[in-house]
């Protein structure tokens, strides 16, 4: 390693050091994420900050934020973590960013910490309507501004009325809805940005019919997908610009569905769903993802993208 570069790490971790011992919220150092994400899968990270409140978080990335490579880690539903150490800093908002209210105007503001089954079960209680779908997303409200996270045909645009956030530098800032190109899973926002929280807006609806919408989907997403298993959602995202075939499709007609590697394996119930049978390695999901990616490829022509992400 190069001697300044050396210099600079431990100069780093003096000042992180300092930093964790000036405020209330939990930094860890060479902090195990194996458990942290639904695939348990992956190694350790140099840097953990789990910031309990706003004032906290602007600090850190005041002195941080420009020095060191930033990972926001939400619910870890849709998450590949490499087996390496990570070499910066993992974020995840703490329970003070899953907060939930409701303003006298019907609007919702939910944490980006704030699970998206929270946010539909408070819409129901509240008596608003197009929040249903949000029951069947393992994420977190963060996550699904990201990538657009939707299902059955809805998606987070479709309610959003606008995002607070916080930029590398620590600033605060609000942006609309309608400032926002969403596509499939998918936003043109900067990726420095980290949000803090949503602003959204239902339309009045009787609880009943509520309950008996999310009761619906619930049990068509039971009914295809796998749950209670080593998994991370849908791993390709469908490819909407190349052809009307569901992604599921393109892998059953590519690929023998007992492909599998190690202990990573394609599930039974639904073949864009890889599961971690019991101990598989980053390397083994890894390999399996770019199995599939190139045998859909050769025999179909088109090319899969990632819906789960990566970090290495």
């Amino acid at each position: 390693m190069d001697e300044r570069v050396a210099k600079f790490i431990i100069m780093i971790s003096e000042e992180l050091k300092k930093f964790s011992s000036e405020v209330s919220s939990k930094i860890y150092f060479d902090y195990d994420l194996k458990k942290s994400n639904w695939f348990n899968i992956g190694g350790k990270t140099k840097i953990y900050f789990k910031p309990d409140n706003l004032p906290d978080l602007i600090l850190f990335l005041k002195k941080f934020g420009k020095k060191e490579k930033i990972y926001i880690l939400g619910a870890g539903s849709n998450t590949l973590i490499s087996d390496k150490t990570f070499e910066g800093v993992v974020i995840k908002l703490g329970k003070n960013f899953s907060n939930i209210s409701i303003l006298p105007n019907g609007i919702i503001v939910a944490g980006s910490a704030c699970l998206d089954k929270k946010l539909s079960d408070f819409a129901l209680e509240n008596e608003l309507g197009n929040f249903e779908f949000l029951a069947c997303i393992p994420g977190t409200v963060g996550g699904g501004l990201k990538m657009n996270a939707g299902c059955f045909d809805e998606e987070f645009k479709d309610i959003l009325i606008s995002i607070q956030a916080i930029d590398k530098k620590g600033r605060v800032l609000t942006i609309p809805a309608n400032k926002v190109i969403f596509k499939y899973r998918n936003n043109n926002l900067s990726n420095d940005l980290i949000f803090l929280s949503a602003s959204f807006k239902g339309k009045k609806k009787d609880k009943a019919k509520i309950q008996k919408k999310v009761f619906e989907l619930k049990n068509k997403k039971d009914g295809t997908q796998p749950t209670k298993i080593k998994t991370s959602g849908s791993t390709f995202k469908n490819p909407i610009n190349q052809t009307d075939k569901k992604v599921w499709e393109l892998i059953k007609e590519s690929v023998p569905l007992n492909t599998s590697f190690g202990d990573a394996c394609i599930s039974n119930k639904h073949c864009n769903f890889f599961v971690n049978k019991n101990n598989a390695s980053f390397d083994d999901m890894n390999k399996l993802i770019k199995y599939v990616q190139e045998a859909v490829l050769k025999k179909t022509g088109i090319t899969l993208e990632k819906e789960i992400k990566i970090l290495e």
